[in-house]
């Protein structure tokens, strides 16, 4: 069986007993970054043996992978934070197990895209989550179809790169109510709620730290 672990995006309390026990009960762990990782398998005294899965991974990692589970053996999935196929490279290995017929199970838990709903005041009946924005290419053209999307989006970014989104969500989508959360679970955990022209100033004059949730009201 492949199992779809979720993990603690920050406070490292939060993660279920059901996720510890299946952590140290499998044949091995397949993680993002093994170093990542053993931070929390050492609070947990989980000593399962680790490989490493990530975006540069060859296709051979993913063929050694997929042949231990052949074999009948289990494997945790983790990523370095959070649910594993959430802007990650987990899809790839889900999917290479579902076509070898491995039963797939997930175990839930924490997710920075949920926590950052919740704290930000949005209505999340329905919401578009959109990942990070794509860099270049198709970014001004997605930009531009979000301008009439009614329902509350939901983006990741970074903080090199948050300024330059600000600037062209207000471009593009204007100047309506934001929610940013960053840092979340963790000792400076903050949520910003106003205008995206007030974000932009407080960010210019606070130069940004972590990793960041937007939750953008949709379009009335």
């Amino acid at each position: 069986m492949l199992y779809i672990v979720s993990t603690p995006i920050g406070n490292l309390e939060d993660i279920t007993l059901r996720a510890i026990r299946t952590l140290k009960e499998v044949d091995c762990i397949a993680a993002e970054d093994t170093r990542h990782a053993q931070i929390l398998l050492q609070k947990y005294e989980i000593k399962t043996p680790c490989l490493s899965y990530h975006s540069y991974s060859s296709h051979f990692k993913l063929e050694k992978i997929v042949d231990i589970l052949k074999e009948g053996k289990n494997v945790a999935l983790i990523s370095d934070a959070g649910t594993p196929g959430i802007s990650d490279p987990a899809y790839t290995l889900i999917n290479a197990a579902i076509a070898a017929n491995i039963q797939i199970v997930p175990i839930p838990g924490p997710s920075s895209l949920l926590a950052a709903l919740v704290m930000s005041g949005k209505p999340m009946h329905q919401f578009l989550y959109l990942g990070f924005l794509p860099l270049k290419k198709g970014r001004q053209t997605l930009l531009k179809s979000l301008a009439t999307e009614e329902h509350t989006i939901v983006i990741f970014e970074s903080p090199h790169r948050l300024l330059r989104t600000l600037t062209d969500l207000k471009e593009y989508l204007g100047d309506r109510e934001i929610s940013i959360c960053r840092e979340i679970t963790k000792i400076y955990e903050e949520a910003l709620r106003c205008k995206v022209s007030e974000a932009l100033d407080h960010f210019t004059k606070n130069r940004p730290r972590g990793e960041f949730v937007l939750v953008i009201k949709g379009a009335d």
